[in-house]
């Protein structure tokens, strides 16, 4: 018990910011899925404008420009997967010259003082967020695959299939779609994070203001934004 004693008491700044952190970055993932049920949010309503627009999409003998804007979409995801890699790259680089990175911030004001395992654990739960966040970015991409094949796949307006069967088509592909958008969007908040964690390279109680400046930020943006009143008001739910 003495060692993980005297191992709390040396680390426990740095274990409270990596505390503080998880429950930021958890507890707002779970916030935001919980809230958007229930509450108008950028993906409830973009989720609205999805299914209205699967249900044109129904309507429409030729249905290019449909598969064309779900390739622009994933064009956008491949992007940040394709920089993922990039980065991840980068921070195994930096893994393998900890002294020298260590140096250079070392001449940062209000830089703590960190050890060379302090500092590869850092990068570690960096590298560690990248790739979870290059997971989801990927698994969006197959989603948006999956969408392109359904608006192959969906009826065509010659059929006349029931009124029932048209909203059910419609519902199952713009469920689809906005899986697709929320994995992104998970890729996206994780790149939020990671940022966050570059100032616990500095100091921890940095890392922890920005941990939850980051919460702030996704919030306004989601849940308060100007974006989110334009949406709505196109649904004539806010004048």
């Amino acid at each position: 018990m003495e060692p993980i004693q005297q191992f709390i008491q040396e680390n426990w700044l740095n274990l409270l910011a990596l505390v503080w952190f998880l429950i930021c970055f958890k507890g707002y993932m779970y916030y935001a899925k919980k809230r958007s049920y229930d509450t108008p949010c950028l993906a409830s309503m973009l989720h609205m404008y999805r299914r209205e627009w699967m249900k044109r999409m129904l309507t429409h003998e030729v249905r290019i420009a449909d598969t064309t804007a779900i390739a622009n979409l994933e064009r956008g995801v491949s992007f940040f997967a394709s920089t993922t890699m990039l980065i991840l790259a980068g921070l195994m680089t930096v893994l393998g010259s900890t002294q020298q990175a260590i140096d250079v911030v070392a001449d940062i004001p209000f830089a703590r003082h960190a050890t060379r395992g302090e500092w590869e654990l850092k990068i570690l739960l960096m590298i560690s967020l990248f790739v979870y966040a290059f997971f989801k970015f990927t698994w969006s991409l197959r989603q948006y695959g999956f969408v392109s094949i359904m608006i192959g796949g969906a009826p065509q307006p010659e059929e006349q299939i029931s009124e029932t069967q048209a909203e059910a088509h419609a519902n199952r592909i713009a469920k689809m779609t906005s899986m697709a958008a929320n994995n992104f969007n998970i890729g996206l908040r994780t790149y939020y994070f990671c940022l966050a964690i570059l100032g616990w390279f500095i100091n921890p109680w940095l890392f922890m203001v920005l941990s939850g400046g980051v919460v702030f930020v996704l919030y306004r943006r989601e849940f308060k934004s100007s974006t989110l009143k334009t949406l709505m008001m196109s649904d004539g739910a806010e004048k």
